[in-house]
């Protein structure tokens, strides 16, 4: 089910059951407020993803603030946030997420774009003068900084498992599938598509998704002057979910050059091209049910 809404934060809790995405910022670069970008949304990439009620926040960007004052008064203790990688646009919203700074909170920062170094350095460096004014207390208890090599699947204390892909990008990024009972949605931004036809690799990652939530910052006409970006288009990415099987596209890191009246030409071709493919937009709210599978058949 696919419900959209205007921008805004005042929603209802995601299913306990199932997959369920929340969008909380979709731009890419920089922040764009402004009367020309209310009904997309201004802020840079942060997305909650639920897995049978588990929580997951994939990338830390300036929507990471309002996520967390959806979160703080819940009652989540252990979040886990899962960057794509450290551009700042990604993990400037770090700064202004409340539960960060409550100590009964175990919260785990993780990227996998540093050849299995922790981005512990980085975010320190982030948090201190003369770049912010509060620094993380190098004793806190309640977080803790992990580092993978993306390609490995993570694997968590309660089962839940999530598998990862490099992305090409300056400096390397991750991209995230999330699977549950049949359904899967993979997060894949930032990432510059290599040719004319996806590749192997990465139509086996978004293989049968319901979401391909996708680095669409730019259209075709307007890639060729920004080729080797790190970026790609929303026709490499309607082409990678045909190859895939995959039902939806979530265009996703919106070029922020692009306002609305844009954003809502680019929403028409989606929805013409790929009827349930759209432009994402902050406050949108998707939820996907389990599908019931026979007691012989593995889940995706």
């Amino acid at each position: 089910m696919d419900t959209r809404t205007p921008t805004g934060f005042d929603l209802p809790p995601l299913a306990s059951r199932g997959l369920g995405v929340r969008f909380f910022g979709v731009r890419g670069s920089i922040p764009v407020p402004g009367a020309g970008t209310l009904v997309y949304g201004g802020n840079t990439a942060c997305v909650e993803i639920r897995v049978n009620g588990r929580l997951f926040i994939v990338d830390a960007g300036s929507g990471l603030a309002a996520l967390g004052n959806a979160l703080i008064d819940g009652p989540e203790r252990s979040i886990d946030i899962l960057l794509s990688h450290l551009h700042q646009d990604h993990i400037v919203g770090l700064p202004f997420f409340g539960p960060l700074y409550d100590p009964d909170r175990n919260i785990k920062i993780y990227a996998g774009n540093l050849g299995g170094r922790t981005p512990e350095t980085a975010l320190r460096t982030m948090f201190s003068p003369p770049l912010f004014p509060i620094e993380l207390d190098h004793k806190a208890k309640h977080l803790e900084f992990i580092g993978f090599r993306a390609g490995e699947t993570l694997r968590f204390d309660d089962g839940a498992s999530v598998r990862t892909v490099p992305l090409r990008h300056p400096g390397g990024a991750t991209g995230y599938r999330f699977d549950s009972g049949g359904q899967a949605v993979a997060y894949v931004s930032d990432f510059e598509h290599a040719g004319p036809a996806p590749e192997k690799e990465m139509i086996d990652f978004v293989r049968g998704c319901e979401l391909v939530i996708y680095d669409a910052t730019f259209t075709v006409e307007d890639y060729m002057a920004c080729k080797g970006w790190g970026h790609s288009t929303v026709e490499a990415g309607l082409a990678l979910c045909a190859a895939a099987g995959a039902k939806r596209l979530a265009a996703f890191h919106h070029n922020p050059e692009y306002d609305d009246a844009k954003l809502a030409e680019v929403d028409a071709m989606l929805e013409k091209a790929s009827p349930g493919s759209f432009c994402a937009r902050e406050g949108q709210v998707m939820h996907f049910d389990e599908i019931a599978l026979p007691a012989s058949q593995p889940s995706a």
